[in-house]
């Protein structure tokens, strides 16, 4: 599947996603409702202002990627469905996750837990931490884990659908709460310091390596 949908494709088929499994009555949805649906207020960000001709050509630009497709329910009203548990075969708690990182951006495994039982059963965070794991494993990747950024204690996850996102500076882990020893000068100060170096070298070579591998399953 090609991975390099817009905002507006990646907003809608999230919206399809997410409105199936809350509100399956009234799914599949029509124009106006899937309208409504993308321009809500609540659960969305950023928040969107989308007229019907926006989503019908990011209908179209879906279906020509065999995403999305217009229903044959038999009703007067024209109704859209997603295509995406044909495409990917992924589990119904793993759907929920990906639609909720669709709508609401890069978020941590916390918040993805809390925010996604509104869709379905995810369980403990052990199990989305599972999920999003398989998900970064899909073939292609399908979310990718965000390097720690300055003043965040926690790592978020993105959604890769629009494709590879600008990956900011990690932050150097801080250490632990045991009592940092006292330096002494001289050579014990200088060895130290070395070693600090030593271990930062160590983990952006092990970020450097991680984006290699998925720059090139994209390639």
């Amino acid at each position: 599947m090609r991975m390099n949908l817009t905002e507006l494709e990646i907003r809608i088929l999230g919206c399809l996603m997410e409105k199936e499994l809350t509100t399956p009555e009234y799914y599949p949805l029509t124009l106006n409702a899937l309208a409504a649906a993308c321009n809500q207020k609540s659960n969305r960000d950023p928040v969107m202002s989308l007229s019907e001709a926006e989503l019908q050509r990011g209908l179209e630009a879906l279906g020509a990627r065999g995403l999305a497709r217009l229903t044959t329910t038999g009703g007067r009203v024209d109704k859209y469905v997603h295509s995406v548990g044909d495409k990917l075969g992924l589990p119904v708690p793993a759907h929920a996750v990906l639609a909720e990182l669709m709508l609401r951006g890069a978020q941590t495994a916390g918040e993805l837990r809390s925010r996604s039982e509104r869709m379905a059963e995810v369980g403990d965070l052990a199990a989305v931490e599972d999920i999003l794991l398989k998900l970064q494993q899909h073939g292609p990747p399908l979310v990718l884990r965000l390097p720690r950024q300055a003043g965040r204690k926690e790592v978020r996850y993105a959604q890769l659908f629009a494709g590879m996102p600008e990956l900011p500076e990690e932050e150097p882990e801080q250490p632990s709460a045991a009592p940092v020893p006292r330096l002494r000068p001289g050579n014990e100060r200088l060895e130290h310091l070395e070693q600090e170096v030593g271990t930062l070298r160590q983990e952006i070579a092990e970020l450097s390596r991680e984006v290699e591998e998925l720059l090139a399953a994209f390639s």
